[in-house]
């Protein structure tokens, strides 16, 4: 070989730029991954073939969970599947619950795995029927803040009607 293999790398990736198929920004990156390559292929070649070389596996390129959740559905970033809403039991199809999910995809915790039109028609829902209201600790602080209420309005009248006797 009259050029050395990160000479022919360089110029593999140089062409890509060029040819605008590859930003600046991975060239670093894409550099590397050809370089091994090469570097693997130099390998086979020089054993004449007996010795298989595993070529490195590419890592997996950051996915942008953003994309993955649209208007009208959601989009499972483990298997590419679309729903309405990332159930439990699709999650463990893949060893995972709602929490590692997030975790593991940088999805912030409070962030719903629905489909944007689904939290929306859930949270009219819960502003129009006011289910909070209905719960028996609700009523209950709701009765003593009344009871508090009416006996302060109670002291209140006395101290005005003491106050018109002297």
């Amino acid at each position: 070989m009259s050029q050395s293999l990160l000479e022919m790398a360089k110029d593999l990736i140089l062409a890509q730029i060029h040819a605008q198929k590859l930003s600046p920004e991975d060239m670093h990156a894409a550099l590397q991954q050809t370089y091994s390559s090469l570097l693997a292929l130099q390998a086979q070649e020089e054993s004449n073939g007996i010795v298989a070389v595993a070529t490195p596996e590419t890592p997996a390129a950051p996915v942008n969970w953003r994309k993955s959740i649209t208007k009208h559905a959601v989009t499972c970033l483990a298997c590419g599947v679309s729903f309405k809403q990332l159930s439990g039991r699709h999650l463990r199809e893949h060893g995972l619950d709602a929490r590692s999910y997030r975790a593991k995809y940088g999805i912030p915790p409070h962030q719903p795995l629905s489909a944007r039109a689904v939290t929306a028609i859930r949270k009219q829902i819960v502003q129009t029927t006011r289910p909070w209201e209905k719960a028996p600790t609700y009523l209950k602080a709701q009765e003593k803040a009344k009871q508090a209420v009416a006996q302060k309005t109670k002291k209140a009248q006395r101290k005005r009607v003491m106050r018109t006797k002297a």
